[in-house]
């Protein structure tokens, strides 16, 4: 039964096989000249719709091509308004930002691909179809004007057979009717013979006139049975045969136009599949917990949150001091370390009126100082370890750069005839001062990162952890010299470079005016403010009154202030910048007066042994001094 089922199957299919070939065989036997031959002006009409139709799909893809480039310009404007700007290049590490620069690639290339399928198909398609329009057009102008001459001719046979025809009937009657005359005139015996010979005469002209008549009519009428089987047999066939492969190239020519336009398609297709596999991979790249911790290691700061505000006993204050407790409770300080995320918040001041902090160190070019000091811990050794690596790198090539100028100098001793060693010689001085400048500046920085390593980092600025560890006990210094224990409320917190909140310093000023500012405590005298004894404070605080001298807008005032006896002495371990209000910079080596030492805060006050840099005394890091206390 299968192998019934199966003989059958294979009949069936060679007979539909068979049956399309014979289809196609009388298809390809079939022509306009013969079926059709008769359609002359329908297959005029027929032609002109065909080039029509051709036009017709040129100007779809003309309008295409210009739908492909508008949208790949589109694309190109969309990657380039949202290509990150030079400011948003610091965020360029996270996986996300990456990946959206991976995907504006992407949509780059997508845009490049859609340009060249534009470009393949007005090269390789629009031209090709406006090149066939044209040529259909004038073959089947000039197929037309053939057949119209070849109608004309058998049209002007027709009528010389018509007139021919005309001719030989009217020629055929008159003869017919001399026939007649000369029989009645021959029975009639009336008639002379004379006039009987005319008649006779008359009927033998006319019988000649009707003979050469119809000879003329057969000749007429075998030329236009000729020409009208060569028209039709052959003549017109032949034009309509024309016209045939005319439509037929048209047709085949958008087959061929369709497939290539597919083709210009495809060719991209891999590409822009490898653009989706980016994109797609770009998305996969995104790692939430790595730009997590990105987050964590860009703004981390490396101090510690601040300790609990320590209660302060109202009963056991000074009356004198209240007013001045409460006013420090007024102005605590809620700004954020720099390096937080609330640093972008804060703006970078020197001080009240421009006179305090220390300008020793330079500046970057983005306003950093040259060893970051005013960075966070953690913050300032990755930038020391990247310029490092910076120097390195450019050490690296400085080195390579030098080599080459050396064997180049060697070539030239060894071969003059190849140049001048004296030309290389220039470069290569250019180029050891250039290496040694930059070894100095990796040894520079790398004492820089030793220090940073070293320093121990302090959860906030000396006096705000003295204030704490002294459970809100602290030493004030009055005018008289007089010390009273009094509680303060963390009143001299630090900003971001260590200087005064703007209200804390404008309403110190203000109270140094009106003569109210009895003690140098608190904000006017802490390590922060730099308002004590230092080159930074705003004298005027003794006695309780203030003398007005008046500078333009830099106005200050001068007071005299009893110092403290000293404690000891100290040596500077390490050289330290000021980085904040109210510590002081030391040299490596300088000796300097302990005036107050180490609370547990890691700080320890001091005072220069002379007044030279303008520095009077201050707070340093405890592990940067050797310190040796009086007995």
């Amino acid at each position: 039964m299968l192998a019934l089922l199966a003989s059958g199957t294979s009949r069936s299919s060679s007979s539909i096989k068979l049956a399309e070939s014979e289809s196609a065989a009388q298809n390809s036997n079939m022509s306009w000249g013969t079926e059709i031959w008769d359609q002359n002006d329908n297959i005029a009409i027929h032609t002109n719709r065909g080039i029509d139709a051709l036009d017709k799909y040129a100007n779809f893809l003309r309008d295409r091509v210009a739908i492909e480039t508008e949208y790949a310009g589109k694309l190109r404007r969309l990657v380039k308004n949202y290509q990150p700007k030079k400011k948003e290049e610091e965020d360029n590490e996270y996986t996300s930002m990456q990946a959206f620069r991976n995907l504006l690639k992407e949509v780059g290339d997508l845009a490049g691909q859609r340009e060249v399928v534009s470009e393949s198909l007005q090269l390789q398609v629009i031209q090709a179809v406006t090149l066939l329009s044209k040529t259909l057009r004038e073959e089947r102008k000039k197929c037309l004007s053939d057949g119209a001459m070849l109608q004309q001719n058998l049209t002007t046979q027709l009528s010389s057979l018509d007139r021919a025809k005309r001719n030989y009937e009217k020629a055929y009657r008159d003869s017919e009717k001399a026939v007649d005359s000369y029989k009645r005139a021959d029975m009639d015996l009336n008639l002379s013979r004379a006039e009987v010979e005319r008649y006779k005469n008359v009927m033998t002209a006319k019988i000649q006139q009707s003979d050469d008549a119809k000879n003329e009519y057969a000749n007429q009428l075998q030329k236009t049975n000729n020409l009208q089987q060569q028209h039709f047999s052959m003549l017109l066939p032949a034009v309509l045969n024309r016209l045939q492969e005319l439509d037929e190239k048209r047709t085949r020519g958008i087959r061929e136009f369709i497939i290539g336009a597919a083709e210009v398609e495809s060719s991209v297709a891999p590409i822009i599949a490898r653009c989706m596999e980016g994109i797609v991979k770009a998305g996969e790249s995104i790692n939430e917990k790595e730009d997590s911790f990105k987050v964590i290691e860009r703004y981390q700061s490396g101090f510690t949150p601040p300790r609990d505000i320590p209660f302060e006993d109202l009963s056991k204050l000074d009356p004198d001091t209240v007013q001045e407790s409460h006013y420090s409770n007024s102005i605590s300080n809620h700004l954020t370390i720099k390096g937080t995320m609330g640093a972008n918040k804060l703006k970078k001041r020197v001080g009240i009126f421009n006179i305090f902090g220390s300008t020793k160190n330079s500046l970057t070019a983005d306003g950093q100082k040259e060893d970051f000091s005013d960075l966070p811990p953690n913050q300032r050794r990755k930038k020391l370890q990247a310029k490092i690596t910076e120097l390195q790198q450019k050490i690296a090539q400085e080195t390579n750069a030098r080599d080459g100028l050396m064997k180049m100098k060697i070539v030239y001793e060894a071969n003059s005839s190849l140049g001048n060693p004296m030309t290389v010689e220039g470069q290569l001085n250019e180029s050891e001062h250039k290496l040694e400048k930059l070894k100095l500046d990796l040894k520079k920085y790398q004492g820089y990162l030793d220090k940073a390593s070293q320093a121990q980092v302090a959860t906030s600025s000396p006096q705000a952890n003295r204030n704490q560890l002294q459970n809100g006990h602290r030493t004030s210094r009055h005018s008289n010299g007089s010390a009273d224990d009094h509680h303060e409320d963390g009143d001299d917190q630090p900003d971001d470079a260590g200087s005064l909140s703007r209200s804390g310093s404008e309403d110190n000023v203000a109270q140094i005016q009106n003569g109210h500012n009895n003690n140098n405590n608190g904000s006017s005298a802490s390590p922060e403010s730099g308002l004590g004894t230092s080159h930074t404070s705003l004298p005027g605080s003794g006695q309780g009154s203030a003398n007005e001298n008046a500078i333009g807008e830099d106005t200050y005032y001068e007071t005299e202030v009893e110092t403290l006896n000293p404690l000891g002495t100290c040596r500077a371990l390490y050289p330290f910048e000021a980085s904040s209000e109210g510590s002081i910079p030391m040299n490596e080596g300088e000796e300097l007066q302990v005036i107050e030492i180490d609370q547990g805060d890691g700080w320890t006050r001091v005072r220069r042994a002379n007044n030279s840099n303008g520095w009077d005394e201050g707070f340093v890091p405890t592990s940067y001094i050797e310190c040796t206390l009086y007995a």
